[in-house]
């Protein structure tokens, strides 16, 4: 045997234990496999990195973009809880329900599409159910390959087998020519999964990433601190004689024991066809002005004082305008004194926060009895928390400042919701444009998918191309994109052609039948470890050449290997669907093995009945 060629099965090989084994990051695996396939001069280093290039890994990347917009705006909630409405709170109705709407979606989309989209719907639903995710998530991927068989545009596998028939001179297949074989292995694939999601299918809450964390979200501390009672908004008369006076200047705090949040006011640049108005943070240097509204926070009696001393006019708040504290740019967090922290015996007033930090103290946690009146002459403590508001950067750059405090919860996350909030539809209506846009086939999947990414940062569904990147998964990306140059060097070594002559000469003797399953099971194979798109490409034409020799239809054949390449069950390389949700659900790789094989058995002997029922020889 060719040397290179025992190469690529040693490395093959070794790749597959150390993915069994899980002793090492799968993402870290894949990367030593293309090092070793560089170094033992089997593929060149522009061959090896071509995986990065990939439409499908930047398709993929893009897709966690758009997944993150429709998790950010709130959208897959809404989705979630429409879900739980139809399914009456019964989890076996809402598992088959949620398996049948991917189904349908994967329908008319990639399946690596379906999955990155429905995942934050199902992270969504799993944790308001008080359920592991990682009970939904596999079979989540596995339902999405099954949905590439149900329209011709639903797989790149389906793609690549009709046109090598045409290729060939035979005609193409059509959109929903394989729709049958797709809604027998949809019904065959549900069932066993609800038959097993409660014996092999994993309910560790522990095990999965999504549940990781402590949050405590800015409506919680509205709520502990009892702010929406203590928050009043104020109209400043333009003949009111506090105009053109700095906050510094009024000494709210001392006078009044009061806090100024944030003031809105009308936009005076420029012409003003529509009325427009702004907000910005209270700081000491902020000057009042005439139709200025004031929120601010305090005691009802002290407002009502200040706002007599200076003629100002009490409102009413309207309906959820107390959640006003937190904006686009505005928020609130709790900050926790560190044991050595410079602020411990000192004052609020002897501070100068506000100064230092652009952010004002409104309220004191000592020991869960909140201190939100005559903050300024009380000494902090250690164990104190300080509630303080102000713009979501400033909460960000306070952060980072590790030696006198440390910001509670997840400041970062919290300022991409506030950000994104009341932009659902148009998160959704971005969705609808890029799934109508892949239907269609308009733009290439992968423009599609960027321009829903890019869509998602210019309306606001996500805050900023920081936060895009940060929505990412890189474990996902770089394990699929140095995955990928695996069935190039299987092929330059001549290893595919080996193994798949040796199949066709084995079960010639038993007619078409047998050569079909000779090219399934092999396909199948090779369709756990490299990508099912490349599997196909690979396959096609040696099934295209078995069913010319034995003179029988061609398109039986080619069907097979379309079906055989999307049952992607048993490893997490063997379908980009498979990666995605292995970070998310904290899933192992003999999870994939447990559930894959039992699911491939079932999949196969349907499969070797329903295609040649719908496709004669």
């Amino acid at each position: 045997m060719d040397v290179q060629l025992t190469l690529t099965f040693l490395i093959l090989g070794a790749t597959i234990f150390a993915f069994v084994t899980n002793k090492v990051r799968a993402d870290l695996v894949a990367i030593v496999s293309l090092l070793a396939f560089v170094i033992t001069d089997i593929l060149t280093p522009t061959e090896a990195l071509a995986g990065f290039s990939n439409s499908v890994v930047l398709m993929i990347a893009g897709l966690f973009v758009v997944g993150a917009g429709i998790l950010r705006t709130g959208l897959a909630g809404m989705a979630g809880q429409l879900l739980l409405k139809w399914s009456g709170n019964s989890e076996l109705k809402l598992f088959v329900l949620l398996l049948i709407i991917v189904g349908s979606v994967g329908a008319f989309m990639s399946n690596t599409g379906t999955v990155a989209l429905m995942m934050p719907i199902v992270v969504s639903i799993a944790i308001s159910m008080k359920v592991s995710p990682s009970k939904f998530l596999l079979p989540l991927s596995y339902v999405a390959s099954l949905s590439g068989l149900m329209t011709l545009i639903a797989s790149p596998t389906n793609l690549i087998v009709s046109q090598l028939l045409v290729d060939r001179g035979y005609n193409k297949l059509g959109f929903f020519e394989v729709t049958p074989i797709g809604i027998v292995g949809m019904i065959t694939g549900i069932t066993y999964l609800v038959l097993v999601r409660n014996i092999l299918l994993p309910n560790d809450k522990n095990r999965t990433q999504t549940n990781a964390g402590y949050k405590l979200s800015p409506k919680k501390i509205i709520k502990q601190y009892d702010l929406n009672n203590r928050l009043f908004k104020i109209f400043v008369p333009e003949d009111s004689p506090i105009i053109d006076t700095t906050l510094a200047e009024l000494k709210l705090p001392a006078t009044y024991a009061l806090c100024m949040m944030k003031i809105h006011r009308k936009a005076q640049e420029g012409i003003n066809l529509l009325p427009m108005t702004y907000q910005e943070m209270a700081g000491p240097t902020s000057v009042i002005h005439g139709k200025d509204e004031l929120y601010i926070q305090g005691e009802e009696e002290d407002v009502r004082r200040f706002t007599t001393d200076y003629h100002l006019q009490m409102q009413e708040l309207a309906e959820g305008e107390a959640d006003e504290l937190v904006s686009k740019h505005l928020g609130i967090a709790e900050v926790l004194l560190t044991p050595n922290s410079s602020f411990i015996n000192e004052t609020v007033s002897s501070l100068g926060f506000r100064e230092k930090y652009n952010l004002n103290i409104i309220g004191i946690n000592r020991r869960g009895g909140y201190k939100l009146q005559d903050m300024i002459t009380h000494k902090l403590k250690f164990g104190d928390a300080i509630l303080v508001q102000g713009a979501w950067d400033e909460i960000l750059l306070l952060a980072r400042e590790t030696q006198d405090v440390v910001v509670v919860g997840q400041p970062k996350e919290h300022a991409s919701v506030a950000a994104a909030t009341g932009k659902a539809s148009i998160a959704g209506a971005i969705m609808l444009l890029m799934i109508l846009l892949m239907a269609f086939e308009v733009f290439p999947a992968v423009i599609s998918v960027m321009i829903g990414a890019v869509l998602m940062i210019l309306t606001g569904c996500l805050r900023n191309m920081e936060d895009a990147y940060s929505n990412m998964n890189f474990e996902s990306i770089v394990l699929v994109a140095a995955m990928l140059p695996m069935a190039t060097a299987l092929e330059k070594t001549g290893g595919m052609a080996i193994l798949s002559d040796g199949i066709i000469n084995a079960l010639g003797d038993y007619g078409p039948y047998g050569v079909l399953i000779g090219v399934y099971i092999l396909t199948v194979i090779f369709g756990q470890f490299i990508s099912n798109t490349a599997t196909a490409v690979l396959f096609a034409p040696i099934a295209m050449n078995a069913a010319i020799a034995m003179e029988v239809s061609p398109t039986t054949f080619m069907i097979a290997v379309a079906v055989a390449a999307s049952m992607a069950f048993v490893t997490p390389i063997a379908s980009p669907t498979n990666a995605l949700v292995m970070t998310a659900g904290g899933y192992k790789f003999m999870d994939f093995v447990k559930i894959g094989i039992p699911l491939q058995i079932v999949m196969f002997i349907v499969m070797m009945l329903a295609i040649p029922f719908f496709f004669p020889f």
